[in-house]
């Protein structure tokens, strides 16, 4: 568990809307060094991995653990309001 996540899902779904095997996961949501309030009765900002794409990355078990993990450290920095440049700099793009 991740300290800090209010109101975020996390989903699986088989690929991105446009049907390629490029994205990996999304952040859908407004991060939180963006947010002026944020109440009651919003919707959950979601993080969503895409099956396919993942499992066309790896080719063993470990890779695709591995793979996995830095799609949800690098989808939950979106959550914290981390671009991909620093993301990048970091190692987690």
């Amino acid at each position: 568990m991740v300290e800090g996540l209010e109101n975020l899902v996390f989903v699986t779904e088989d690929r991105p809307a446009d049907g390629t095997l490029d994205l990996l996961g999304l952040y859908e949501g407004v991060a939180l060094t963006e947010r002026d309030h944020y109440g009651f009765g919003e919707l959950p900002d979601r993080i969503v991995l895409y099956r396919e794409p993942l499992l066309a990355v790896a080719e063993t078990l470990d890779e695709l653990r591995d793979e996995i993990h830095v799609t949800l450290v690098h989808e939950i920095a979106h959550y914290y309001g981390i671009d991909d440049e620093e993301l990048h700099r970091l190692g987690w793009a």
